[in-house]
């Protein structure tokens, strides 16, 4: 079989085998089976770019980040629905409907938890997503609903012209994966799942999007062109032919069969895999539709029935205390089992001592629980006290017995203990994390394995691992561990800045580490470093540098670093400024660039000794503007801030000192 014939053949098979995955729930290959394919696509691909075609599997993650998202106007307008909380209203619906219309048949389906999105086809191919935004404009973020795999990229039948409208969502155990990742980090975690779904489609990366595990239902035909239908359930059975994935739906006639298919619903929501929030009920008929027309804010065809948060009482049997990666100690309530929007909750978080005083917190109380966003159980008042005794917070750290203590500005006590062994899984996954030293293939699972099996104590054991060690734990082979064990040695020449950033000094995040490793240059400075020699960095604030110099103060920290300086970390910034012509100036970066990301292009203006700012002042020296550019090109214009084009920036960068075309 010829190159040409085998990419087609892969293309087809791997389409085929994505709907049964991510659309049926039915896979027929193994997932090693998938892999092997799509690798042998992207080798063909990578020899033969020209046979590379827009609805490739190989094609669902774009290569660049996005630098904004553009509006789009929906001919089409994307309306909400109006809601209601009872039967009564549900029944009187049904009334206003029947003294309209002769005939009367209606949809009703569950109301997914999620964000809704337009997608449009043209010839049957994948050309735009976009946000419903306020129904009438919303944004293009084409590149990363192409990662949400349940997307088809190419339609079964190729219809001139197809938008259709659905609910982007974030299955429950992806949420619970990402939530329990961001609270290993110490960062915020998503309130719901829907607020993860949002936050995921508008990351400015698609790669990032690609790691969400985001799912789609397709619930309804916004225009179509070369084909007439008459209802909206003969549209569904048009979607599924077509290879999307469709929301569940039943045709009811009476309001007795609508409240039931509701009862039902509710019943089964702590059973689904997604969240839902609601039933939506519809008139079926399209050409009732268009009689009934719409108000100023809803269709008058439709009404969306919103479930309550359930709420249940239990009793607080004890309270734990969980110890962060910053040493912050977390309570976390020991309920009594109760069921409650069907699944059992025994634990909730307390937050901290300011929530457990607010709530006049006792241990043997009855409390009410309920699930924020049907998933993650709360505790919302006290209904009564037994007897018991207002719950204190520990004075020391349960995990090692060090003094704990609340710092002005902040909720939470912590321990001062930097070796406390309750922080070092958490210390583990920031310190190998992207963002810090960039150890791939050292996750938060495999950081768990090797503390299971004590093959790491603290930070300096990473780079004393052995690759036969690794290779003998689950889940882990040769290959695999000499891969960690290259990973581990290159991340040796990450530099000062990223080493200062994953040592997790309070307070010290990414771009203070950069400056301050910048200005010392050398790690042994910071151990004699003043708080007013921190100060007086640009963006170097009190706090950042009493948490430094006390990092620095400590006995266990030099240890560390001398562990380090032994198993040969460059202790050292990297040479980043090579020129000095554009220092002094400030530059702000809008629209897109072809020939650079962001990060790129704020490197070249830095290695020359300039600055990147996100707002644009009187003080900004230039405005480089790509494609797209936005408000700040607007503002720099009013402002009469030169404004660069990407190949003026371009020739700017390769510029003499003695040429200077600018504005201090």
């Amino acid at each position: 079989m010829d190159v040409i014939a085998r990419a087609k053949q892969l293309r087809e098979l791997l389409t085929r085998h994505n709907y049964l995955y991510y659309v049926l729930d039915a896979p027929k290959i193994e997932d090693f089976e998938y892999d092997k394919m799509l690798r042998e696509l992207e080798i063909i691909e990578d020899k033969h770019p020209e046979l590379i075609t827009p609805d490739s599997p190989t094609q669902r993650v774009g290569g660049k980040a996005l630098t904004q998202f553009s509006p789009v106007h929906h001919d089409v307008p994307m309306e909400s629905l109006q809601d209601v909380f009872s039967t009564d209203e549900v029944r009187a619906f049904d009334q206003k409907m029947h003294e309209i219309l002769s005939e009367v048949q209606y949809s009703v389906e569950p109301k997914i938890d999620g964000l809704s999105v337009s997608l449009e086809y043209r010839d049957g191919l994948f050309v735009r997503g976009s946000t419903r935004g306020d129904g009438l404009t919303g944004e293009d973020i084409t590149a990363n609903l192409r990662t949400v795999r349940s997307i088809p990229l190419r339609l079964r039948d190729p219809f001139p012209y197809l938008e259709v409208r659905g609910e982007v969502f974030m299955p429950i155990s992806h949420f619970e994966k990402l939530t329990r990742e961001q609270e290993l980090h110490e960062e915020k975690p998503f309130k719901n799942p829907r607020n993860a779904a949002a936050g995921s489609l508008r990351q400015k990366n698609p790669q990032i999007t690609s790691t969400r595990g985001l799912d789609i239902f397709i619930f309804n035909i916004q225009r179509i062109e070369g084909k007439t239908i008459s209802s909206h359930l003969e549209g569904y059975s048009l979607l599924e032919k077509l290879g999307f994935k469709v929301v569940r739906h039943l045709a009811c006639h009476t309001p007795e069969e609508i409240v039931q298919e509701i009862r039902r619903i509710g019943d089964s929501r702590g059973n689904l895999p997604y969240g839902i929030d609601g039933t939506v009920i519809k008139i079926d008929s399209l050409a009732s539709r268009r009689l009934l027309g719409s108000t100023a804010k809803y269709p008058r065809w439709a009404i969306a029935f919103k479930f309550p948060p359930e709420e249940k009482k239990t009793k607080l049997v004890k309270v734990d205390i969980n110890v962060g990666r910053t040493g912050a100690l977390t309570p976390i309530a020991n309920l009594e089992p109760v069921l409650v929007a069907g699944s059992t909750v025994s634990r909730a978080t307390l937050h901290n001592e300011d929530f457990i005083r607010e709530k006049g917190i006792c241990v043997g109380d009855i409390v009410v629980v309920r699930k924020a966003g049907d998933i993650i159980p709360e505790i919302v008042e006290v209904v009564s006290h037994n007897g018991g005794e207002p719950y204190q917070m520990p004075k020391e750290c349960p995990s090692c017995g060090s003094p704990v203590a609340r710092e002005e500005d902040e909720a939470v006590l912590r321990c001062q203990n930097p070796d406390c062994p309750a922080q070092l899984l958490r210390h583990l996954i920031h310190f190998s994390s992207r963002d810090a030293m960039d150890i791939d293939g050292l996750g938060p699972a495999l950081v768990e394995s090797l503390v299971e099996e004590n093959l790491v104590h603290s930070i300096a054991d990473i780079y004393t691992l052995k690759a036969d060690d690794v290779a003998a734990l689950k889940r882990m082979g040769k290959k695999s561990a000499e891969n960690l064990i290259a990973a581990i040695e290159k991340s040796k020449e990450a530099g000062l800045g990223r080493l200062l950033f994953a040592l997790g000094i309070r307070q010290v995040g990414k771009k203070a580490a950069s400056a301050i490793a910048e200005y010392f240059q050398s790690i042994d400075r910071l151990f004699t470093v003043t708080k007013e020699e921190l100060c007086a960095i640009e963006d170097i604030g009190s706090i950042i540098a009493e948490n430094l110099v006390l990092f620095f103060s400590l006995e266990s920290t030099a240890s560390l670093v001398e562990k380090l300086r032994v198993e040969g970390l460059n202790l050292f910034a990297h040479e980043r400024q090579t020129g000095e012509q554009l220092v002094g100036k400030t530059f702000v970066l809008t629209g897109s660039l072809s020939q650079f990301t962001r990060e790129e292009a704020a490197k070249q203006i830095e290695a020359l000794g300039g600055k990147v700012s996100g707002s644009v002042s009187k003080k900004t020296a230039y405005v480089v503007a790509g494609e797209k550019a936005g408000s700040k090109l607007d503002k720099a214009q009013s402002l009469g801030v030169p404004i660069l084009s990407e190949t003026e920036f371009r020739a700017l960068l390769k510029l003499e000192d003695k040429t200077d075309n600018g504005t201090d």
